[in-house]
């Protein structure tokens, strides 16, 4: 089954959640994970390991670092499953 973006964006916004503590509302298409939600890179690559796990998806290493905002993330998980 494939996911919608609207429920990649909603799966991604609580495993920030889960990670991080970062309310879920904040958890927007154009906000930087690095910038806005000041996600370093270990929680990135936790968010990342777990993503791959929940959408069934794999994120390689040399992608990781193009996923800059959370548009960009959804974008490959919807693109890539």
């Amino acid at each position: 089954m494939a996911f919608t973006n609207d429920e990649v964006l909603e799966g991604l916004a609580e495993l920030i959640t889960d990670e991080t503590g970062i309310d879920a509302s904040e958890v927007a298409l154009e906000k930087s994970f690095t910038d806005d939600l000041d996600i370093d890179s270990i929680s990135m690559m936790t968010i990342v390991v777990n993503a791959e796990e929940k959408f069934g998806v794999t994120i390689p290493d040399d992608e990781v670092k193009n996923l800059k905002t959370v548009k960009n993330a959804v974008d490959y998980i919807t693109n890539n499953q």
